[in-house]
């Protein structure tokens, strides 16, 4: 399948006929995804249904949007209309929502076509693709590691290129881990770029209605400018979100690498804490030096900022309604586990909450302050490649025993700050594990984010992918 713009493209000029496009899409998806279960729902009927009225139209020389026919997955933590959806838990096992999301609103309006629901962690709880409902979702490259999360569904639907593209949701780096782990491009937009309604803002839905202030709506793609392509689509305000940014236009176009000439940009390999395997730090020096060599200095350098682990788990126990979430679990006899559970379980005080308030305000201006003088900052996406299917995270890094959320250090800077930020793949492990690295960009500067993306792709000019044909029974 190509990707989102060449399809695109290819359907608008008629190269391609919007059933045939979606019925190789539903036949990919029915083969490999008995393997891999990236979705956990495709709706092949309302699709052929939804190909075959666009063909119509299309040969009737109507006006369609720049979208149309382009089959698109939708992450389980996503609204949608008449679709069950089940963030992932038991306790939403037969729920169908009475409206979309807005960004599934804007992307049916664009004439896309949702094919499908893909996999989650529960409500979104962990870097993984477990839940209880569904199983496990597989990483393509090898089917014996994991993909990471949450947006496990999405991210290897892009790279086993059963869809150009898929949403994904982030409140600690749920789109760009697993990005990294299974070699696509995701991108978490700037705060309010793009709305959240009724995702993380409907108080109707305990479990569902958290992350009220560290979650994000973004695209997983092939690539920086099939990113740029979806974020067109979705960004934009909205009343219903009132973080929303009131921007009605923004150009999306993809900045050459002449905007990126006098920018001032910063890297770091650790954040100053941070146990990172060799590997992935010599992935990331590597990629440094070849930016050097067509963009010249950068400096070594990081925001004082500290180890946050605790900071994301209190700010998420805060927005978390725990209260309806234990009862409605305590009604229906289900026990809910992992980080889920553990939050749940614990006792949280007012001062907790409180002194989680200051220190997310703290990094906020210290990572400000820092970003006043740098562009952007260049990080690991990951401490480490994929690892073991069955884990929360790998047994080791570095040689070091540490706790499982450790190999995530990197993400959830961007969710306290709301700044934009992307992971782009440079290449692989030596046993053939996909590395990203990440880039952290200035407030509202999504563009110069996608800029630099593309600078980086075109300098490792990747264009493998996973040889899924040898993971089928």
């Amino acid at each position: 399948m190509l990707g989102l713009k060449e399809l695109a493209t290819a359907i608008a000029k008629k190269e391609y006929k919007v059933s045939d496009v979606i019925d190789q899409t539903i036949q990919r998806i029915q083969t490999y995804d008995a393997t891999l279960h990236a979705f956990c729902l495709v709706d092949i009927d309302s699709a052929m249904e939804q190909a075959e009225s666009l063909d119509r139209q299309i040969k009737a020389g109507a006006s369609v949007g720049p979208l149309a026919g382009i089959p698109v997955a939708v992450k389980d933590l996503i609204c949608t209309k008449n679709l069950r959806t089940t963030f992932g838990s038991q306790l939403y096992s037969d729920f169908v929502p009475e409206e979309d999301d807005i960004v599934v609103e804007r992307l049916k309006a664009a004439g896309a076509i949702i094919i499908g629901k893909t996999n989650t962690s529960e409500f979104g709880y962990g870097a993984v693709g477990h839940n209880k409902i569904y199983p496990t979702t597989k990483n393509p490259w090898n089917t014996e590691l994991t993909p990471g999360g949450s947006s496990a569904g999405s991210a290897v639907a892009v790279a086993a290129k059963m869809v150009p593209l898929a949403l994904g949701s982030d409140g600690g780096g749920s789109i760009r881990i697993p990005a990294s782990l299974t070699g696509v491009f995701g991108m978490k937009p700037s705060w309010g770029r793009v709305p959240l309604y009724p995702s993380c803002r409907d108080e109707r839905y305990p479990g569902q209605s958290g992350w009220e202030s560290l979650e994000h709506i973004g695209p997983i793609t092939r690539n920086a400018a099939d990113a740029a392509f979806a974020l067109a689509t979705i960004s934009g305000p909205s009343h219903y979100d009132r973080h929303s940014i009131p921007v009605e236009s923004y150009d999306w176009s993809l900045r050459g690498i002449d905007t990126l000439q006098h920018c001032r940009f910063a890297y770091t390999t650790d954040l100053g804490f941070a146990v990172v395997e060799p590997e992935i730090i010599a992935a990331i020096e590597d990629a440094i030096d070849r930016l050097k060599g067509v963009l010249g200095n950068i400096e070594c350098t990081f925001p004082p900022i500290g180890n946050n682990e605790n900071l994301l788990d209190t700010i998420v126990a805060m927005e978390t309604d725990r209260s309806g979430l234990r009862t409605m679990a305590a009604d229906k006899g289900i026990k809910l586990d992992g980080w889920l559970g553990s939050i749940l379980e614990r006792t949280w005080t007012g001062d907790q909450f409180t002194n989680a308030i200051l220190e997310r305000k703290r990094i906020v201006n210290i990572t400000a302050k820092f970003m006043k003088d740098y562009d952007f900052l260049i990080t690991p996406t990951t401490a480490t490649a994929a690892f073991p299917i069955n884990l929360y995270g790998p047994l080791h890094i570095a040689g070091k025993t540490l706790p499982p959320s450790a190999w995530v250090p990197f993400s959830a800077l961007a969710n306290f700050t709301g700044l934009p930020a992307a992971s782009v793949p440079i290449g692989f492990t030596k046993d053939g594990r996909p590395i990203g690295l990440q880039i952290m960009g200035r407030h509202l500067d999504d563009r110069g984010v996608l800029a630099l993306s593309a600078v980086i792709e075109s300098l490792f000019q990747n264009d493998k992918w996973p040889n899924i044909n040898t993971i089928i029974p």
